[in-house]
């Protein structure tokens, strides 16, 4: 029996490795599946929640990396799993997404001979001050197999003179987790625990460095929130990066604004798909609002999910007050137009990734 490992580092590669988990269950004659958590974001309450809410298993290894500097914590992540390839001694393995234990583990894997993909390939937001931007040139650039969620990444590989036998269309394993997740999200009392009503809030997230490391950055983003709370509530899971920033200014937010706690992956998904719009800089969550139909407001000046904005629900807008403003007053207005579904985001993506791994060995 061949062994596969896939990897998972921060909050969104749980999602993108669930299904692929599940889907390696109908070779089970054939593949052996293991997780690796390197521990690059690590909270023991919300890896559990993940863990349950998307039925995935405990890893075998978890690396403990924690957090440091980019090059403290990539050095961290491929000291470690490279300790795990040579005593697992795997076939395959996995890497997903674009954080920094993308890059790290597949270095370590090809360098070691093991056939390696990376999942979520060709994505592009050409803002080469973006870490994830570096993450994703450097990984695709090495990898085997390239998985590509949106046919926006088949245009850059294949720019980039990746042979077309080695990419392969599949879909994206973020909508299998949460098409797979929708009905536990139905049974979710976050509304009830928040005061909220269904329909009338906005959900909100900010983290990256360029919206809430800046002070006059992340005073127009509250000053934005404030003026948004005077007519609907929001809602906003404060990131430990952005609650730090605020605390250390001493920036005060509105009470209409929800703050909480960042929750688990079903309460999330109950608050997202319930939401009038949200306001975001994630890119986990333009997909996510537009597999739901949800608006989306994204604060940034570069998206590398351009589905999401050419036939999806976001609205990708310059990161400030007017430009997030207007992108509100459309919203409300009903004047903007229905999104679709983006092709094969149909739930079944990790389905055809297993596929294609199984016939090459094969």
């Amino acid at each position: 029996m061949k062994k596969i490992i896939s990897v998972v580092g921060a909050r969104p590669n749980f999602m993108k490795v669930a299904p692929i988990h599940r889907a390696f269950g109908a070779y089970a004659e054939s593949w052996e599946h293991h997780i690796v958590h390197t521990g690059q974001h690590y909270d023991a309450a919300m890896s559990d929640a993940f863990f349950r809410d998307l039925d995935m298993p405990h890893p075998t290894w978890f690396l403990g990396v924690g957090s440091g500097s980019h090059a403290e914590q990539t050095a961290r992540v491929m000291t470690g799993f490279e300790q795990v390839c040579l005593e697992a001694r795997p076939d395959y393995v996995i890497v997903v997404g674009d954080v920094n234990s993308t890059i790290a583990c597949a270095l370590v894997s090809v360098k070691l001979g093991i056939r390696t993909a990376h999942v979520e390939a060709g994505l592009r937001s050409f803002d080469r001050l973006m870490p994830e931007e570096i993450n994703r040139i450097a990984t695709d650039a090495i990898v085997d197999d390239l998985f590509v969620t949106e046919e926006s990444g088949l245009t850059h590989l294949k720019h980039d003179g990746v042979d077309a036998n080695r990419i392969h269309f599949v879909g994206n394993t973020m909508i299998d987790s949460l098409l797979y997740a929708l009905p536990k999200s139905e049974k979710s009392t976050i509304h009830h625990d928040l005061g909220l009503e269904r329909g009338r809030y906005a959900l909100v997230t900010m983290h990256r460095p360029s919206n809430v490391d800046h002070p006059e950055q992340l005073r127009m983003i509250v000053d934005v929130l404030t003026t948004l709370a005077a007519d609907l509530p929001l809602v906003f899971p404060v990131h430990p990066r952005t609650r730090k920033n605020l605390q250390n200014l001493g920036i005060d937010v509105a009470p209409n604004v929800h703050m909480i706690d960042p929750v688990g992956y079903i309460d999330f998904l109950a608050l997202m798909r319930s939401a009038n719009f949200t306001l975001t800089d994630s890119g986990g969550i333009q997909e996510e609002t537009t597999a739901l139909g949800v608006p989306c407001i994204t604060s940034r000046t570069t998206t590398e999910r351009p589905v999401t904005v050419e036939i999806g629900t976001n609205i990708l807008v310059e990161p400030t007050k007017s430009g997030i403003l207007e992108a509100v007053a459309l919203i409300r207005s009903g004047d903007m137009r229905a999104g679709q579904v983006p092709p094969l985001w149909d739930g079944h993506a990790a389905d055809r990734i297993a596929a294609v791994i199984t016939a090459h060995y094969s």
